[in-house]
């Protein structure tokens, strides 16, 4: 077995080939995921060899992108994210996120962005490119209200929002 292919153990559906309900579900299930901000779950829905683009970083692998995603959190505090399938075909999804955080010093900002995956056919994701823009916002501004975690089922999403 290749180093891009996962053990059979390691399956997480939904799985492709994607219809339009178990992309929409793959998409939640990674939202839910990044909710939690514990770079150690959410490492597990990628593949041992993963690539990735974020902004000006490049992480391949795990580890990597554990790394990432500390740091990430340690800098983006009380981060709530909300994401939108765009479009699917196949083993890859097109998806359109927004989310908002503040830094230590308590300026808030909502980052918008949009990201294209690609997954093997266990489920993992292979690859990962994302581009996103921070844009400052004042605390009075903010939209994403629910307590740290998943968001609600009832929280309104993205189009909801007009985001």
């Amino acid at each position: 077995m290749s180093a891009s292919q996962s053990s059979p153990e390691a399956i997480r559906p939904p799985v492709p080939p994607f219809t339009f309900e178990t992309a929409t579900q793959k998409v939640r299930a990674a939202e839910d995921a990044w909710n939690t901000r514990d770079p150690d779950r959410v490492v597990q829905v990628y593949t041992p060899d993963t690539q990735w683009r974020n902004r000006a970083e490049f992480p391949v692998g795990r580890d990597e992108v554990r790394a990432f995603l500390q740091r990430k959190w340690a800098r983006e505090l009380d981060y709530r994210l909300i994401k939108e399938l765009w479009a699917f075909a196949g083993d890859r999804l097109a998806v359109r996120f927004a989310y908002e955080w503040h830094d230590d010093s308590g300026h808030w900002f909502r980052s918008y962005g949009n990201e294209n995956w690609e997954f093997t056919a266990q489920g993992l994701m292979r690859r990962r490119f994302a581009s996103i823009n921070d844009l400052p916002i004042r605390e009075s501004e903010r939209l994403f209200h629910w307590p740290l975690g998943r968001r609600p089922d009832d929280h309104p999403g993205l189009s909801d929002l007009k985001l």
